[in-house]
């Protein structure tokens, strides 16, 4: 298993246009484990990762890797530990797989030269480990919203970085694409020991799927630890204000949810 930086938040406060929205977190992201954020909308879970890959300037507080403030380190020796797949990213028109995963190797790039077999090598096994070699060809504009998904979080394994942030990962995939992408991101980190923190909107999957959950309301982060230790039926009416049972997967043996709502109750 390779040796990935400690990343870690400390009295972390952080908001839009004087908006506070996360509230002094600390935060230690477990290495070479999948961790995920959950949390009601509009609870900070997307500021709280933007802060983390430095698209967000805290109000105060550090954001760390092995103990040095990311805002001191230089954004292309950033880009080769810290990779991120934002919400909804726009796609260049035109724009053919291959090249858009390519896009992936700008940090190991020099000035006015083009890509070095190293490149070609990293982005083939980037496509190879999503599953879309044979799109490598065809424009990103004609793929459908789970191949485009795919080729996304290829750019970002492109820059073979130690730890991948994922900005819901999942949204507006049917529940095929859904587990398609978390199995393939589980794959990631088993073999290659990649950290990758998602945030998602499935609670259930986040279950499944996380070995740490980090659990946010109102911008305070009021439980972490693995999904056995924390998921209770008090938590989820804490976080998401719902009536629910906790139960076991029957599948895969972490806490299941069942929501109770206000029909549908046997008597």
């Amino acid at each position: 298993m390779k040796q990935t930086p400690v990343f870690t938040a400390k009295d972390l406060v952080a908001g839009y246009e004087k908006k506070i929205i996360i509230n002094g977190i600390d935060v230690v992201i477990p290495e070479n484990k999948i961790s995920v954020i959950i949390g009601s909308n509009a609870c900070g879970k997307s500021t709280l990762l933007k802060t983390l890959a430095r698209l967000i300037r805290p109000e105060s507080g550090q954001v760390c890797l092995d103990g040095k403030e990311i805002s001191s380190i230089p954004p292309k020796q950033l880009a080769k530990i810290l990779g991120l797949l934002p919400q909804s990213p726009v796609v260049p028109e035109g724009i053919t797989v291959s090249d858009l995963v390519s896009r992936g190797r700008f940090p190991y790039q020099s000035f006015l030269k083009g890509l070095s077999s190293q490149d070609y090598e990293a982005v083939e096994e980037a496509l190879e480990i999503m599953g879309i070699t044979e799109l490598a060809d065809r424009s990103v504009d004609e793929l459908s919203g789970g191949q485009r998904q795919r080729v996304w979080i290829a750019m970002a394994l492109a820059q073979q970085t130690d730890i991948l942030l994922l900005d819901e990962p999942t949204t507006f995939l049917d529940i095929t694409y859904q587990i398609e992408i978390l199995d393939l991101l589980t794959d990631l980190n088993r073999k290659k020991g990649t950290t990758i923190v998602m945030v998602l909107h499935d609670i259930n999957l986040s279950a499944r799927y996380a070995d740490y959950i980090f659990a946010l309301q109102k911008g305070n982060l009021i439980a972490k630890g693995e999904p056995s230790e924390i998921i209770s039926e008090k938590l989820i009416k804490q976080v998401f204000g719902l009536d629910c049972e906790v139960i076991k997967d029957p599948v895969s043996g972490s806490p299941f949810i069942v929501p109770k709502g206000r029909h549908h109750v046997l008597a």
